[in-house]
């Protein structure tokens, strides 16, 4: 296991900003406060510090202001300090009243949360009100966080409930500024029609503050034929492979199979694409040895997706090895982050991919939603009755080869299967994903030029959460969330019905919590509802968060099925229209519209 790992983009890491507010009045009232207000915010710093970790692994870096912010001179202040420290995250804590729109955080771009402290002895419910106000008034939208319990002055705890909501407000607010300044990485275009992957650059660049960076496919071509690599570290590669990715069945026709020797070249054209499309994506110091300076320094890219249908696919390797090996959480050189890599360069299931990444800091699942298995057809057509949570029956998400091997579910947490940050994965468990998975030669039909697809079964007990976002003319982006378990079939269930599809692709079993209601009044529904033929699937259930962030990039929510005590969204949400919180997040994202203008 590797603690951390060296950040892989352009800039620092955001931090988060603790803003200690308090009564300006002099000549006892602020003095009295001085060493609660101070000691409150450097306990809530310490709690964010010790929970929360960057993707790569280091722990999030809290800056708490100089001094206690009374008044606009002080706010100026803080605000100069966490400018030179790059935070990218603001909390204003205070147990007392203060002077609202005297101290708030005015950065129009910082995600900014307030608590407010639940004490009788000074007002600080008092200020949580009065400067949620003010934020609203100005179009500065803030969370609010007020405990439900009332604590004595001297209590220094942290209550559940505040941790819960400083936790989900900072994963999101760290996400927002972590893809802040990045690229999405287009290799290629369109592929096979696909809206997803028609990539509309002023939806990065309005609602992200990301840049798209497009590529040709001839680029990997030129590299690969030039030998724009490291030749060092591809013998190394190869080697890993041969030991560790075992080819599979080979479903092509007995004509249409290639020879040992053209099956061995696809090896090594798919290693090499591997390479190339991590350097393309955040350049690699050694091509600059080699002679390649350009070529070195990356395009500074946070998530990516490759078209490769079928301009690419048609006389080429197909991308599925590449996609498969980015998007795990190890390779060659060891457990490391996972990229954020979309097949058929779906950029827009590659953003819900990278949402679900900035949130838990684990591998994604891309996968085709693609069929939705009721128990009357599986008693049909296997003659087995459906139990469990299969019994309202489940949907197949099967991507057209590629998955990260993260999915298997091959490791741990607590003895249930788990998809997990890299640096809590053991070497055990990078050989039981690998363990897990084939790859067998790509069906010709499909993929005239070769390739190999990742196949494996995901194990089920897995909480996951499904995500997809859309555009709709007139409307801009939207969200749609199902929480949800992977299941285990029975084997003979599961191998008649993967067996009716493309038996070489990666199948994970997926059951979402059905609520009787809309969209998800059952597991049909859910299908029948879902926006794309792609999703992003993370682990666990994480739709509130994923809610949360969607509020802070002002993206409305379609659909999900998250309990209401968890919605947490600023505070002005509630004024669209408390009791009807969908039709209020639709409003409010369009009146404060895209966080970048």
């Amino acid at each position: 296991m590797s603690a951390s790992v060296k950040n892989p983009w352009i800039g620092r890491l955001p931090k988060i900003g603790v803003r200690p507010a308090i009564d300006g009045r002099r000549r006892g009232v602020r003095e009295s406060l001085e060493d609660q207000v101070m000691g409150m915010a450097r306990n809530a710093a310490r709690f964010l510090s010790e929970n929360l970790k960057h993707p790569t692994g280091e722990p999030v870096e809290c800056v708490v202001a100089d001094t206690c912010i009374g008044g606009v001179a002080e706010a100026a202040a803080c605000a100069d300090k966490f400018a030179r420290e790059g935070v990218g995250v603001s909390l204003t804590v205070t147990p007392c009243w203060c002077y609202g729109s005297e101290t708030m955080d005015m950065d129009p771009l910082t995600p900014k949360a307030v608590w407010g402290f639940n004490g009788t002895e000074r007002p600080g419910a008092v200020y949580l009100a009065a400067v949620l106000a003010a934020h609203n008034q100005k179009g500065l939208p803030a969370f609010g966080i007020y405990g439900r319990e009332v604590q004595d002055a001297g209590d220094a705890s942290i209550p559940d409930d505040v941790r819960e909501k400083l936790l989900r407000f900072a994963r999101a607010g760290l996400a927002v500024a972590t893809m802040r300044g990045k690229s999405y990485l287009s290799l290629g275009g369109v592929s096979m029609g696909i809206a997803g992957s028609i990539v509309d650059q002023p939806l990065f660049e309005r609602h992200l503050g990301m840049r798209v960076e497009c590529v040709d496919m001839s680029e990997v071509t030129r590299r690969i034929e030039e030998g724009i690599y490291d030749p060092d570290e591809f013998e190394r590669a190869l080697a890993w492979v041969k030991k560790n990715c075992p080819e599979g069945k080979d479903y092509n026709p007995e004509g249409s199979r290639k020879s040992a020797e053209a099956r061995a070249e696809d090896w090594r054209t798919v290693v090499k694409m591997t390479m190339i499309f991590r350097d393309l994506m955040i350049g690699n110091p050694r091509l600059a040895e080699l002679g390649y300076g350009e070529e070195a320094l990356g395009r500074n890219a946070i998530s990516g997706g490759f078209q490769g249908q079928r301009a690419w696919t048609d006389h080429s390797p197909n991308g599925d090895f590449p996609e498969a090996v980015l998007t795990s959480s190890f390779d060659w050189n060891g457990v490391r982050p996972p990229f954020m890599f979309a097949t058929e360069n779906d950029c827009l299931n590659g953003v819900g991919m990278l949402l679900g990444y900035l949130l838990t800091n684990t591998a994604q699942i891309f996968a085709d939603v693609r069929t939705y298995w009721s128990p009357e057809a599986v008693r049909r057509t296997t003659g087995v009755a459906m139990e469990g949570r299969a019994a309202g029956g489940f949907i197949h998400l099967i991507n057209s080869g590629a998955a990260t091997l993260d999915g298997t579910g091959r490791q741990s947490r607590g003895g249930e299967p788990a998809m997990k940050p890299f640096w809590e994965i053991t070497p055990d468990e990078v050989n039981a994903c690998l363990k897990a998975t084939t790859w067998p030669p790509a069906i010709s039909e499909y993929f005239r030029g070769g390739g190999y697809s990742s196949c494996y079964l995901s194990r089920g007990g897995m909480p996951m959460t499904m995500n997809r976002l859309s555009l709709v003319k007139g409307l801009g982006p939207v969200l749609q969330i199902a929480e949800g378990w992977s299941i285990d079939l029975p084997a003979e269930v599961h191998e008649a019905l993967n067996e009716r599809t493309n038996p070489t692709w990666p199948t994970t079993w997926f059951v979402p919590n059905t609520t009787g209601e809309g969209p998800f009044a059952d597991v049909y529904s859910v299908m029948a509802n879902w926006s794309a033929n792609h999703g992003a699937i993370s682990y666990g259930h994480i739709g509130a968060d994923l809610i949360t962030l969607a509020s802070m990039l002002r993206i409305p929510v379609a659909m999900h099925n998250v309990p209401a005590e968890k919605l947490f969204r600023p505070s002005a949400w509630g004024l669209f229209g408390a009791l009807e919180p969908q039709a209020a997040d639709y409003r409010a994202c369009e009146t404060f519209g895209p966080l970048y203008g």
